[in-house]
C-alpha cells in the first residue's frame, strides 16, 4: 500500500513542529548560559556593559545553533514518534498496510533538507558572525588590538619553494593596515631532504612583496663563520591574505570559503588538517540528521506501554551523550592525524545511519 501524500504531509508536519519546540527550546537555554558566563567573564572589565553581553550572546547563538542541531533533530524526531505512536496514529497506519519505512520517508526527507540548508545557509551566517564575536571577545575580553600570537612561544609560520624549506619564529606580528612587522626573527632553513642549512636572526622583519625586509641580522650557516648585516633580504611566497587566515579558526570561514582557503593554505606551506577535517564534518551533516532520525525512530516506533515514557527519555538522553563522546574522541584522531580525515569525519555519521538502519529493519522485519 503506497502511503498517501496527506499522511506523508500530517507525518512531516509533526515531526517539524516538535522539532521547532526542542530546538526553541535548546536554544534559549543555550543563549541565557551563555550570557551569565559572558557577565562572569566581564565582571572585571570596565567597558563591559549589559548591551554587549546580550549582542555576543546572540552573535554565538547561530554557531551554538550547529552544535545542538542533531540534538534537536533527534529528540524532535523521539516526541513526534511517541505522540503519533501514544495516539494509535501509526499503529493504525502500519495495521492498514504501510511499512515504517514509507512513513519514515518524508521525516527523512526533512531532515535531508534541513541538513543540506544548515551547511549552505546556516553555517555562513553563524561563521560570520561567530568571526564578529571573536573580534568583540578579543577587545573587551582579552584585551587584544592587532597583536596576534599564535601560542605562548609566539608565532611560528612555515614555507617552501623550490630551493629550500624555512621555519619563521618570532614572539609576536603586528598587523598594521596592509603592513606586517615581526619583532626578535628566527628563521631556520633547510635544504629538501629537511638537513639544517642556516639560522638567520633579525631584530625586525617586515612583510614586502615576494620577500621578508630584515633588519640587524646575523646570518649562521653550518659550515662557515657567522656573518652580521644591516640589513637582509629572504625570499618569501608568503602574503598578509595567507597570515591572516592562518588565524581563523575554520569555525569563522563559511562552507563555500572552505575549500578556497584550504587550497590557498596547502600552497603557502601551512598546515590544513583542522579545517580540512571541519569540512568534511560539514559535508556529513546532512547524512547525520538522517541517522538521527532512524535512532529516533527505532526508540519510538513500538506500542506504547507503562514504561514507555521512561524508555524513550533514558534512551535519547543515553544516545545523544554517546554520539557526543564518539563525535570527539574520533575528531581528536582525526586532528592527530592518527586516521584519514574523511574517515574522521564521516565515521559518526556513518556508524549512526548504519545503526539505525539495522535497528529499523529489525524493527520492521524482525
Amino acid at each position: 500500500m503506497q502511503i498517501s501524500p496527506l499522511l506523508s504531509f500530517y507525518i512531516g508536519r509533526n515531526f517539524l513542529l516538535s522539532f521547532v519546540i526542542i530546538f526553541a527550546a535548546f536554544m534559549g537555554v543555550i543563549l541565557l548560559f551563555e550570557s551569565v558566563e559572558l557577565m562572569r567573564r566581564g565582571a572585571s572589565a570596565p567597558d563591559v556593559t549589559v548591551s554587549l553581553v546580550i549582542q555576543m550572546s546572540f552573535l554565538k547563538l547561530p554557531f551554538m545553533a550547529q552544535k545542538i542541531f542533531p540534538f534537536a533533530v533527534l529528540f524532535g524526531g523521539m516526541v513526534a514518534f511517541w505522540r503519533l505512536t501514544r495516539t494509535r496514529e501509526l499503529v493504525v497506519t502500519r495495521a492498514a498496510g504501510v511499512s515504517a519505512w514509507q512513513f519514515l520517508l518524508p521525516v527523512l526527507t526533512i531532515a535531508l533538507v534541513m541538513g543540506i540548508l544548515s551547511i549552505t545557509a546556516l553555517n555562513p551566517l553563524a561563521s560570520a558572525m561567530l568571526a564578529k564575536f571573536d573580534r568583540l571577545d578579543g577587545v573587551y575580553f582579552k584585551s587584544e588590538t592587532n597583536v596576534l600570537a599564535v601560542s605562548k612561544s609566539g608565532l611560528w609560520l612555515r614555507q617552501s619553494n623550490p630551493k629550500n624549506r624555512s621555519v619563521i619564529h618570532a614572539p609576536k606580528v603586528r598587523i598594521d593596515g596592509r603592513d606586517v612587522s615581526l619583532t626578535d626573527v628566527t628563521i631556520f632553513v633547510f635544504d629538501d631532504d629537511d638537513k639544517f642549512v642556516s639560522r638567520i636572526q633579525a631584530e625586525t622583519g617586515e612583510l614586502e612583496d615576494g620577500f621578508w625586509y630584515l633588519r640587524s641580522v646575523q646570518i649562521q650557516d653550518t659550515d662557515k663563520p657567522k656573518k652580521v648585516l644591516d640589513e637582509y633580504w629572504f625570499e618569501t611566497d608568503l602574503t598578509l591574505n595567507n597570515i591572516q587566515d592562518s588565524f581563523s579558526p575554520p569555525e569563522t570561514m563559511s562552507f563555500w570559503e572552505l575549500p578556497r582557503f584550504i587550497a590557498n593554505l596547502d600552497r603557502a606551506g601551512f598546515s590544513a588538517l583542522r579545517h580540512k577535517l571541519y569540512w568534511h564534518s560539514l559535508l556529513a551533516a546532512p547524512l547525520l540528521l538522517c541517522g538521527m532520525v532512524l535512532i529516533a525512530a527505532t526508540f519510538t516506533l513500538r506500542p506504547s506501554n507503562r514504561s514507555s515514557t521512561t524508555f524513550v527519555v533514558i534512551g535519547g538522553i543515553f544516545s545523544g551523550f554517546l554520539l557526543f563522546i564518539f563525535s570527539d574522541i574520533v575528531f581528536a584522531l582525526g586532528l592527530r592525524d592518527s586516521i584519514p580525515i574523511a574517515l574522521a569525519a564521516w565515521t559518526p555519521s556513518g556508524v549512526c545511519t548504519l545503526l539505525g538502519l539495522a535497528m529499523v529493519f529489525h524493527l520492521e522485519d524482525g
